[in-house]
């Protein structure tokens, strides 16, 4: 087992003057996730730079701002901190989703409403997904691709955010609405969670975009296609029943694994 690295003085030091070579300081910047010691170290050294004077009063100036404001709840933090899919136009249109389900409903004539919701609700969060990481869809994507905190972690915070909005509103959303012998409101649940980390995990070989559209599609076409009319029925042999359920969730472990093991294939995705 090969022994553990720290950073020494001097190279704590250049790292805080900016002269520490680049690929050492990634490396540096790295180890600094996981230790506190080094982490401290290079704080030190910062502090003790021009800059970081500069930087305690900018960071004193964010605290006392920060005390004066609204308090704000930390869900919401957690939502805006998501990404641009959760504070974009996909939230708008997970609102049309579940508003135009839930009128369906209401309807005495359309008792398929959560039929229909089922085959949509798991692919919504996959088009947040998409959504949320890439020069596509943030304009700072580089940057933050760049850093420690970026890459998968990044891309995982982002979906993270999306789940926590598109799965509370659309299984309630699906409560809401008539059985009418449809699939239960939380059957969609492994499909959707499934199909987000597939995407996930094909991303980096063909882009958010592209890997969402494969997974999106790949679902409707099978819940959709060739008939619509026979939608409830091949709902039912995809979510209905031990069986079925047990697939999805061997799915989600499956697409599990394989995103663990490219994970550091994120460190390439732009």
């Amino acid at each position: 087992m090969s022994r553990q690295w720290h950073t020494s003085e001097a190279q704590a030091a250049r790292y805080a003057a900016g002269s520490l070579p680049e690929p050492d300081a990634w490396s540096l910047e790295r180890h600094l996730e996981s230790c506190a010691d080094c982490a401290s170290r290079v704080s030190a050294a910062v502090r003790a730079t021009a800059a970081g004077a500069v930087l305690a009063d900018v960071r004193a100036a964010v605290l006392a701002s920060a005390v004066r404001e609204v308090p704000v709840s930390r869900f919401a933090r957690l939502l805006w901190a998501a990404g641009p899919a959760v504070r974009g136009a996909w939230s708008a249109a997970l609102l049309v989703v579940a508003g135009a389900a839930l009128l369906l409903g209401q309807f005495r004539g359309a008792p398929e409403a959560r039929t229909l919701l089922l085959a949509l609700a798991p692919v919504v969060p996959v088009a947040g997904v998409a959504l949320s990481y890439g020069p596509h869809a943030d304009p700072l994507h580089e940057l933050a691709a760049s850093t420690p905190g970026g890459g998968l972690r990044l891309a995982l915070t982002r979906t993270a955010g999306v789940l926590a909005v598109s799965l509370p509103v659309l299984t309630l959303t699906g409560l809401l609405l008539p059985a009418s012998g449809a699939p239960a409101a939380a059957a969609w649940l492994l499909p959707g969670l499934a199909l987000t980390l597939a995407t996930l995990a094909l991303a980096p070989l063909t882009g958010f975009r592209t890997a969402s559209a494969v997974t999106a599609c790949g679902w409707l076409c099978a819940v959709l296609a060739p008939s619509p009319d026979e939608i409830g029925a091949r709902l039912a042999r995809c979510l209905d029943g031990a069986p079925a359920q047990s697939a999805w969730g061997a799915a989600v472990a499956l697409s599990a694994l394989l995103l663990a093991a490219r994970r550091t294939a994120y460190d390439r995705t732009h």
